[in-house]
């Protein structure tokens, strides 16, 4: 079974700056059950169809399938909630690892996540100093949460 593992920190906006453009996002969720949750994401000239089970943890199931860009396109207008997931994601190494930041725009604005996926739940991690708060638990600040109690009413 494919799975995602994975912590969240609160970026220290004053000891991270992005290093270049990023690439924007704009993703989508369509109606789920309250164990499930299916994004439509479009990254660039890119668009996946992602299906995420419950977490248990920092380890939940995770299904992702490339899809066509206009069908995504298609979807994220007529068949998802609002408000979309605006961002722009960085992605850096840092001690051997590979992080991404994500800079949130919209109703989103002024939150910045880094996520580092694990191999295994008990996988060692260096921190980096702009690293602050472990979220993963947090599921405010799931991306689909963030759909329904966006950060600016938090």
């Amino acid at each position: 079974m494919a799975k995602e593992i994975e912590r969240k920190f609160i970026v220290d906006t004053n000891l991270w700056r992005p290093d270049g453009s990023g690439v924007r996002i704009r993703q989508g969720y369509l109606p789920s059950s309250s164990k499930t949750v299916v994004r439509v994401r479009v990254s660039g000239n890119s668009a996946w169809l992602t299906v995420k089970g419950e977490n248990r943890g920092m380890v939940r199931p995770e299904f992702e399938y490339p899809i066509p860009l206009m069908d995504a396109a298609r979807m994220l207008e007529e068949l998802c909630g609002r408000p979309f997931i605006e961002k722009t994601r960085h992605s850096l190494r840092f001690s051997g690892a590979d992080w991404t930041v994500d800079v949130f725009e919209g109703e989103n604005a002024g939150l910045v996540v880094a996520e580092i996926e694990l191999a295994r739940e008990n996988q060692g991690v260096i921190l980096p100093p702009w690293a602050g708060a472990e979220v993963t638990d947090d599921p405010r600040y799931y991306n689909s949460s963030l759909t329904a109690h966006p950060y600016c009413r938090w």
